[in-house]
C-alpha cells in the first residue's frame, strides 16, 4: 500500500499548499490552513452522475432531452417548503448551517416530526438518543415513524438507512461523522469532504433525500464552505439574533429553486412557529405619538413586509459623536447622515445618532433609506410622524429618491395592514387605481420631509 502524503488545504476557499501557511495567498484569510492526509491508493472517482445512476454518459442534443418537473416531497412546513422551492427533491443533499444555538437541530427535528406517516431517520453524532428524546418531547409533532440514532460512523449510518429505508434522513452534524476510508481525525477537512461526497453518492443511488447540518467556523461561514457548497445541491442558512425570538431561513444555493425566498420562524418554548405574516409582529402598536419612529416597506428576497425603524438623536456627551446601528449597515448610515447634512441642511456633527431595526432583523434592502432618514429627522426635531404613513425609496448622494424593485408588492402589503398613505419614488410607474391606499410620489428627500412634517 502506498504511503499517504500530507497536504494543507485552506478551509475558507479550498486552496492547496505543500506546506503550512499562515495567510492564504488566494483568499487572504489568516489561520485557515488545515492538514489533510492524501491516500494515493484511494480512488476519488464517483460512479454516479449529478441526477442519479443509470444515465448514459454519452452527450445528448439539447432538443432530445425531455424536460420534466422535479418530484418534490411536501415537508408539511410552509416556510421550509418556500425556501426549498416547493418541497424536498428525492435524492437531493441539503446542507443546513447556522451559528451554535440558533436552532438548526430544533428545526431539523421538528420538520421530521411533522412528517406523520412518513418513515424518517435522525442520526446524531453530537447527542445521545436520550437527549434527542428529551428535546423531541417539548416539540409538537407526530414521532410515530421517526427513528433516532446516536452514531459517528458513516458506514454504520448508511447501513441503518439500507435496513430502515426511510424517506428522509437528517445527519447532525457533518463535522461529527467520520468514514474509515480516510485516515484523519473526525471533523478535519478531508473527513468532511469525503463524508459529504459519499452521502451524495448514496442519496443519488437510493433516491433518498439527506439533510446534513453544518457548523459555523471562526470566520462566520460554514466550516469547509467551498468544499461542501460544491458537493451539495442546496445550502440553507439559519440565522438570527439569539437575544430575539425571530429566525430567518434563507437559501444561499439551490439547484432546484430560487435563492431569493426566505422563511421566518418564531422561537418558542415548544419549538419553532412559522410566521406567515411577519409585518404584524414586527410593527409596534404603541408607536403613535412617539418621535424617532418610521415604517419602511422592505423586501427580503421576494417577500414584502413592513418593519419599524427606530432612531435616537441626542447631544454628544463626550465630544466625539457616536454613530451606532443595529440591523442596518453602519457605513450606509454614515452616508445617509452626510446626505441629510449636505442636501437638507440638518447639522448632526455634534450629535449622537443611534439606529435600530425593531425585531432583531438585519435588513440590507436599500429601499429603507428614506425611512431611516425620516426616523433620524423625527428624533432630531422631536416630532412624531404620522402613524398611518409608510415609506420606501433608495436615497442617492444628490438627495434624490431612486426607484426600488417590487414596488407593487410593497404597496399591497402596506394596504393590507391598514396604512392610509405610502411615499414612493416619483420615477416609479404605478397605477394608483388598483389600490385604495393613497400613493404619494416624491422626487427628493426635501419633498418627502415637507409632506411628513405637514402630516
Amino acid at each position: 500500500m502506498a504511503k499517504p502524503s500530507v497536504q494543507y488545504v485552506c478551509s475558507s476557499c479550498g486552496a492547496k499548499a505543500p506546506q503550512m501557511l499562515g495567510r492564504c495567498p488566494v483568499c487572504g484569510e489568516w489561520g485557515t490552513y488545515e492538514e489533510e492526509i492524501v491516500q494515493s491508493g484511494l480512488s476519488t472517482k464517483r460512479s454516479v452522475s449529478a441526477r442519479g445512476i443509470g444515465e448514459s454518459a454519452l452527450p445528448k442534443r439539447l432538443q432530445d432531452v425531455e424536460a420534466t418537473e422535479e418530484m418534490r416531497i411536501d415537508m408539511l412546513n410552509g416556510e421550509f417548503n418556500r425556501v426549498l422551492g416547493g418541497g424536498l427533491v428525492p435524492g437531493s443533499l441539503v446542507l443546513l448551517g447556522g451559528e451554535p444555538g440558533i436552532g438548526k437541530s430544533t428545526l431539523a427535528l421538528q420538520v421530521l416530526m411533522q412528517q406523520g406517516e412518513r418513515k424518517t431517520l435522525y442520526a446524531s453524532g453530537e447527542e445521545s438518543v436520550r437527549q434527542l428524546k428529551l428535546r423531541a418531547e417539548r416539540l409538537a409533532g407526530n414521532a410515530e415513524n421517526l427513528f433516532i440514532s446516536s452514531e459517528t460512523s458513516l458506514e454504520r449510518i448508511l447501513d441503518q438507512v439500507k435496513e430502515l429505508e426511510p424517506e428522509i434522513v437528517v445527519i447532525d452534524s457533518i463535522q461529527t461523522i467520520g468514514t474509515e476510508a480516510v485516515e484523519a481525525t473526525i471533523g478535519s477537512l478531508s473527513q468532511v469532504r469525503e463524508c459529504a461526497a459519499r452521502i451524495m453518492e448514496f442519496a443519488k443511488t437510493r433516491n433518498i433525500p439527506f439533510i446534513i447540518i453544518g457548523h459555523i467556523n471562526k470566520e462566520g461561514s460554514l466550516a469547509g464552505p467551498k468544499v461542501l457548497e460544491h458537493i451539495v445541491d442546496t445550502v440553507l442558512q439559519f440565522e438570527g439574533d439569539q437575544q430575539y425570538m425571530y429566525r430567518i431561513l434563507r437559501a444561499q444555493k439551490n439547484r432546484f429553486g430560487s435563492t431569493s425566498e426566505i422563511g421566518i420562524y418564531e422561537m418558542r418554548q415548544n419549538g419553532l412557529r412559522e410566521v406567515t405574516n411577519p409585518s404584524e409582529l414586527l410593527l409596534s402598536t404603541a408607536r403613535e405619538g412617539l418621535s424617532g419612529i418610521s415604517i419602511a416597506a422592505a423586501v427580503e428576497g421576494v417577500r414584502p413586509f413592513l418593519i419599524e425603524v427606530q432612531a435616537l438623536v441626542s447631544s454628544a456627551a463626550y465630544g466625539t459623536p457616536q454613530r451606532s446601528s443595529t440591523g442596518f449597515d453602519g457605513r450606509r448610515l454614515n452616508m445617509l447622515l452626510a446626505v441629510l447634512e449636505k442636501r437638507v441642511g440638518f447639522k448632526l456633527l455634534q450629535k449622537d445618532v443611534f439606529l435600530n431595526i425593531a425585531g432583531g432583523l438585519k435588513v440590507q434592502d436599500p429601499a429603507i433609506d428614506l425611512a431611516v432618514l425620516a426616523a433620524v429627522l423625527s428624533s432630531n426635531m422631536d416630532i412624531a410622524l404620522d402613524a398611518g404613513t409608510c415609506l420606501c425609496g433608495e436615497v442617492g448622494l444628490a438627495g434624490e429618491i431612486r426607484p426600488v424593485n417590487r414596488i407593487e408588492q410593497r404597496i399591497s402589503e402596506a394596504q393590507k395592514l391598514g396604512f392610509r398613505r405610502i411615499l414612493i419614488p416619483a420615477d416609479q410607474k404605478v397605477d394608483s387605481k388598483h389600490y385604495s391606499i393613497e400613493i404619494v410620489p416624491v422626487k427628493k428627500v426635501t419633498d418627502a420631509f415637507r409632506l411628513l412634517i405637514k402630516g
